[in-house]
């Protein structure tokens, strides 16, 4: 018995040394598979592209005054049928336009000390609105606007709140396209810095897609809209 006993331990010994044997090639292993995937490189890949504007704001502001008020709003009145009817004839639907409320200033009600008498007491600002997609056929009118200014319309434009704003409404259509644009752009770079740094581009960590912006191409074509993306990959590198 007690030489089976010192046999059974033995073996029993001989089990467990080969067991942490085994155990230490499968940690070493695993330390070397978490050092090949703690190394990893981010980088950024852009998407930008021009697209037309799809949708325009076009505020058309003038003003009238007079010293009688009936006759001011009768004023506004007429002017606002003039523009209308001007739009219309130019192929801009009545849907298109609308009409705000004009904003009546009594300059009698503004005069301080010995300040002399205004030519006329009121004043009215009035804003005749157009928003449309036919963005050619609104930049042709907007030419052509002088005409009614030779006939009696004094028309502003220096107002911020007249400015023409052009809209690209279509962002969900190309989002797609860019993104996917941005990542391969991404992958790009990525296997470049693999490549320079002898590794191999592992698969993605992370990624963040970024934020899209939309901006006028300049200044003198804010009816032509540049998109721009960034995303942000991150990829793990092995040897």
């Amino acid at each position: 018995m007690g030489e089976q006993s010192k046999f059974g331990a033995v073996v029993m010994g001989g089990a467990f040394v080969v067991g942490m044997l085994l155990l230490g090639l499968m940690l070493t292993g695993s330390v070397r598979t978490f050092k090949e995937y703690d190394r990893t490189v981010s980088v950024k890949g852009l998407s930008e592209r021009e697209y037309p504007a799809d949708v325009v704001i076009w505020p058309i502001q003038f003003v009238e005054a007079d010293n009688d008020l009936g006759r001011l709003y009768g004023s506004i009145e007429s002017s606002n049928e003039r523009i209308r009817a001007f739009l219309e004839q130019r192929g801009i639907s009545a849907e298109e336009i609308t009409v705000s409320q004009p904003s009546i200033t009594d300059k009698s009600a503004q005069m301080y000390g010995g300040n002399s008498a205004p030519e006329f007491r009121y004043s009215a600002t009035q804003t005749v609105t157009v928003y449309s997609t036919q963005i050619d056929l609104v930049r042709k009118v907007m030419n052509q606007l002088p005409e009614l200014g030779k006939n009696g319309i004094a028309f502003t434009g220096d107002d911020y709140m007249a400015r023409t704003e052009y809209l690209f409404t279509r962002l969900n259509d190309v989002k797609p396209e860019m993104i996917e644009e941005a990542t391969k752009n991404a992958r790009e770079v990525a296997l470049k810095f693999a490549e320079d740094s002898e590794s191999k581009l592992g698969k993605i960590k992370t990624a963040y897609q970024g934020l899209f912006t939309i901006d006028s191409r300049d200044n003198s074509t804010p009816y032509i809209k540049k998109v721009r993306v960034v995303s942000t990959v991150e990829y793990y590198l092995s040897d």
